[in-house]
């Protein structure tokens, strides 16, 4: 039964903190694309990490035009999810510093994982709706186009055909394989691990 309740509250743990993790880097995205704020969406993105982020940013200033409050968030919230986990799991109080590794770690993969479901959601629309003005796409569309563009550069469009997608869904693959072995380096248990978002498959 202890264990029934255990895996429970590792659950709503992971849940819930990763969908405040979720919220916290897109609200880090949205600066680094320079997205619009007035966008529906990311004004709910701003109400829903602003009572945390607010206080932060007296604290931690922006660093070359980088919202560093919400990066030392984001890892706070990941540390936070492990320690609540190994809590919960009764391996006690684990090392804080191994927790915050695990916690970059982690975020980072969140981050591949977010921009990678992005990605597969834009292109699918592009098939099925591709005028479509809807505030979640256009601000989607805001979101990536700073991971295309530096693709573009290098891979110019070939005709109508934009085929930088296909490289950024490689090097977000093989990052987020980098991510898996330096994990399993830093000896980040399984129930940790399974915490944060992952590329899909």
């Amino acid at each position: 039964m202890g264990n029934t309740f255990s895996n429970i509250g590792v659950f709503l743990l992971a849940t819930i903190g990763a969908l405040f993790l979720f919220a916290v880097l897109l609200r880090f995205m949205l600066q680094v694309a320079r997205a619009d704020f007035y966008n529906p969406i990311s004004q709910g993105i701003v109400k829903v990490t602003n009572p945390l982020l607010r206080p932060l940013r007296k604290m931690v200033p922006g660093l070359f035009g980088i919202d560093m409050a919400s990066i030392i968030l984001a890892l706070l919230v990941g540390w936070v999810m492990i320690m609540g986990a190994g809590f919960l799991v009764g391996a006690g109080l684990l090392n804080p510093l191994s927790a915050l590794l695990w916690s970059l770690i982690g975020c980072l993969m969140t981050l591949i994982a977010i921009l990678f479901v992005g990605m597969l959601i834009s292109i699918v629309v592009s098939w099925i709706a591709p005028h479509s003005s809807h505030p979640a796409l256009m601000l989607l569309r805001q979101l990536l186009e700073p991971v295309y563009a530096p693709v573009r550069k290098i891979i110019p469009p070939l005709g109508v055909i934009d085929i930088s997608p296909i490289f950024v869904f490689i090097l977000l693959t093989v990052a987020d394989k980098l991510l898996l072995g330096f994990a399993q380096s830093a000896q980040m248990p399984p129930v940790v691990y399974n915490l944060f978002w992952h590329i899909p498959f």
